[in-house]
């Protein structure tokens, strides 16, 4: 008699990168700390820091804190995707990051982000200031494990709270300059708070399907698309409230109000618009959520350019 022994079956090893070229390896490090995201590191923090020097800053602190802020922002973002990369593999728009595409390992990518988090520290603590260097961190962590590994998959106000870290350079620019924190710089800190989730859930709202695959509760896959259009222009007119209120907190020239007011309008204009094609019971991509998206980019960069011009209108 033959006896037969079943083997319970061998789980199938992860990919792993083949045979990579030097090249195509920094090239997919530099993806894993998402360089458009880091944009608005550099379009936060340096007008900040225009507003706190009342004019033009020392070339060096802005320098350093720029590398400081990137390599923190690279940190933050790299870790993210070593979270994430069962996310990511589940979405269109983010299937071919690194660790999707088995470019990188994630035991490569958590010792990258680690790494950036040490040297990103250590650099601001040296070369700007100790308060600087712990801002970084919190901002780092609080990306990490607040929103990364708790909100994002378990709450529908996952953008609301998480945005907190991406605030933190308006903080971290001002704190360069004066070793501090005042409320000038927190005006501005809540001025992009309120400005993430409409700009995050315009994009969401297209990206809907990719969203609901990953089991992500994005308000946009829990609500209904008025709600969240509803949403999108109350966090609209607050964030222009909020902008409104650094002119007599920061004691700037008219040129500010004037141009944080104009940006606000065109802002608040395409708000109503989406919420006008939701009530006229269009629906999914024909509902154009990508023209807020982008229209909320410009009104960002634009308002801190207009915060960097002021002082030197002094």
């Amino acid at each position: 008699m033959t006896v037969v022994i079943n083997r319970p079956a061998r789980t199938p090893a992860p990919p792993t990168p083949g045979r990579r070229p030097f090249g195509a390896l920094v090239r997919a490090y530099v993806a894993l700390t998402k360089p458009r995201i880091i944009e608005l590191l550099l379009i936060t923090t340096i007008p900040v820091m225009f507003l706190a020097a009342r004019g033009l800053p020392p070339l060096w602190p802005v320098i350093a804190t720029l590398v400081g802020g990137m390599l923190s922002a690279g940190s933050a973002n790299a870790l993210n995707c070593y979270i994430d990369r069962d996310i990511d593999a589940k979405m269109r728009r983010t299937r071919r990051r690194p660790l999707p595409m088995v470019q990188v390992t994630p035991k490569e990518t958590l010792v990258f982000g680690i790494t950036l988090a040490v040297a990103s520290t250590v650099f601001l603590a040296l070369a700007v200031n100790p308060l600087s260097a712990a801002l970084s961190v919190f901002a780092i962590l609080f990306y990490v494990f607040v929103y990364s590994m708790v909100l994002k998959r378990r709450t529908k106000q996952n953008v609301v709270w998480g945005g907190i870290a991406g605030c933190m350079p308006v903080l971290i620019g001002w704190s360069a300059l004066t070793d501090s924190v005042s409320w000038t710089p927190i005006v501005l800190f809540l001025v992009v708070f309120f400005w993430t989730p409409p700009h995050t859930w315009t994009l969401a709202m297209r990206y809907r399907e990719d969203y609901a695959a990953a089991n992500v509760p994005m308000l946009p896959v829990v609500a209904t698309e008025r709600r969240v259009a509803v949403e999108v222009i109350v966090y609209t007119w607050i964030t222009i409230a909020c902008s409104l209120a650094l002119w007599p907190i920061a004691h700037t020239t008219i040129f500010y109000p004037i141009a944080a007011a104009v940006l606000g309008a065109a802002c608040l204009v395409e708000a109503y618009r989406l919420l006008g094609r939701v009530r006229a019971g269009i629906t999914g991509a024909v509902l154009k959520p990508m023209r807020y998206f982008h229209l909320s980019n410009a009104y960002l960069a634009l308002l801190f350019l207009a915060v960097a011009i002021d002082p030197l209108l002094h």
